[in-house]
């Protein structure tokens, strides 16, 4: 092999590492090795599916509701816990179940919006505005399956929860919210525009007339 042969292929190693070289140091060029190694080294990034969200009427299965419910009590040792387990649950609801949570709640409300009810909430806290009464029968709620029914029957029967009040006052703004919380953090959405307004009647503004039948 001749002198001038061993330059040639000096200089020709030469230039290969050079433009290896630059090829690492410019990210401009780093197809010279997408084209050599036949891949890119960047991960493809999963493209997400768009929500399906419609609006609905329809109510949370009433066995499931309570069994989020039920776990929450059981979870929880203050409304603050409550409200965060909650929250949590029903975050692993489809949206459309998470609307249902709140429709449910609403069912609830609507069901015991009677002169009884409010008699138990005036006595309980010492008086009782119209918001009052309204998170006085969300805390109500949020006591479980059979607190509730128990009270719906006969409101006398709360006198078994006399020890679940937060700061002496019987009530759970918050439990009200749990939903729209869920359904925010999930969708990025407001849970109310989702809800049927036209086909769901159970709410308030729709609560029946009454008269107190106490003084």
């Amino acid at each position: 092999m001749t002198h001038n042969h061993l330059n040639f292929k000096k200089i020709s190693f030469a230039l290969i590492f050079l433009t290896l070289f630059y090829s690492c140091s410019n990210t401009d060029n780093m197809g010279f090795f997408k084209n050599l190694f036949g891949k890119d080294e960047k991960p493809s990034t999963p493209i997400s599916k768009p929500l399906n969200l419609e609006k609905t009427a329809e109510m949370l299965d009433e066995d499931l509701y309570w069994k989020i419910i039920d776990a929450s009590l059981k979870n929880s040792t203050n409304q603050n816990e409550q409200e965060q387990f909650l929250i949590s649950e029903i975050s692993k609801l489809a949206p459309k179940q998470m609307v249902g949570f709140r429709l449910r709640t609403d069912k609830l409300l609507y069901d015991t919006y009677t002169s009884e009810m409010w008699c138990a909430s005036y006595l309980m806290n010492g008086g009782s505005s119209d918001d009052g009464f309204e998170y006085f029968r969300n805390w109500v709620i949020s006591r479980g399956k059979e607190v509730f029914y128990n009270a719906k029957r006969n409101p006398d029967t709360l006198i078994s929860q006399k020890d679940f009040a937060e700061e002496d006052i019987y009530e759970f703004e918050l439990f009200w919210y749990v939903a729209l919380e869920a359904f925010e953090k999930n969708t990025g959405k407001e849970l109310y525009d989702y809800i049927d307004e036209d086909n769901f009647k159970t709410k308030e503004g729709n609560y029946p007339q009454f008269e107190f039948n106490w003084q």
